[in-house]
């Protein structure tokens, strides 16, 4: 069958084949998810081996296994690749500490879950890890993706203010310094396990009873 189409006063003769071949090829091609995922594990690989600005976003795409064209096809700028791992990533820890979180135990049970999921999520991520630390004082967050990654701890803040009313933790330290010391203490205790994996519990217990002995009251 063909098909007859007349444009600026000509006649143009096309195959069926030929129609909807031109037509597929300006309707662009779905996103496949594995892709996006291959791009920002590259990204991660990249970033944590040659920085944040060092990394250009060809080393990225060839780490990917796709076109330098294909990876802005998902992500517009480098800007916006690093504010899409910023995301995943901080969701990827927020489901390791909280996945299970014992609502109904003593505050010390409640932040000692959250203590070792950190903790493990970050030994067995060292590279995420890695590049998380260099993203969070980038400059490069969109004021969006900081409020999505913050979004998933609310409840560990909720818990901690909860227990500042109840008189459970010191009020005389500012709720923000309390998430802090344990964020500092638990990346320490990061850095030791690495050096010394045999010692893991006794670094991991040790770690966290300094944590609670620092903002429990007495």
């Amino acid at each position: 069958m063909l098909i007859y189409l007349v444009s600026q006063h000509q006649l143009h003769v096309y195959s069926v084949e030929q129609a909807f071949s031109d037509i597929g090829s300006s309707v662009a091609r779905p996103k496949s998810e594995d892709k996006r995922n291959a791009i920002l594990d590259a990204a991660t690989r990249v970033f944590a081996e040659r920085g944040l600005t060092a990394a250009p976003t060809s080393e990225i795409s060839k780490e990917a296994g796709v076109a330098e064209g294909t990876l802005f096809t998902y992500f517009k700028t480098k800007d916006d690749l690093m504010n899409a791992l910023y995301r995943d990533i901080k969701l990827e820890l927020a489901d390791a500490m909280m996945s299970g979180f014992p609502r109904k135990k003593s505050v010390r049970t409640r932040l000692r879950h959250v203590w070792d999921g950190y903790v493990n999520w970050g030994v067995s991520n060292r590279a995420k890890r890695r590049v998380l630390a260099q993203l969070q004082v980038s400059g490069m967050l969109s004021k969006e993706s900081i409020e999505a990654g913050s979004a998933p701890f609310v409840e560990m803040q909720n818990t901690i203010r909860d227990a500042i009313e109840r008189h459970i933790l010191r009020a005389d330290l500012p709720l923000e310094l309390i998430s802090k010391t344990m964020a500092a203490l638990a990346e320490a205790t990061m850095d030791l396990i690495v050096l010394k994996s045999a010692m893991a519990n006794k670094y991991c217990n040790s770690g966290f009873e300094i944590y609670w002995v620092g903002i429990a009251r007495k």
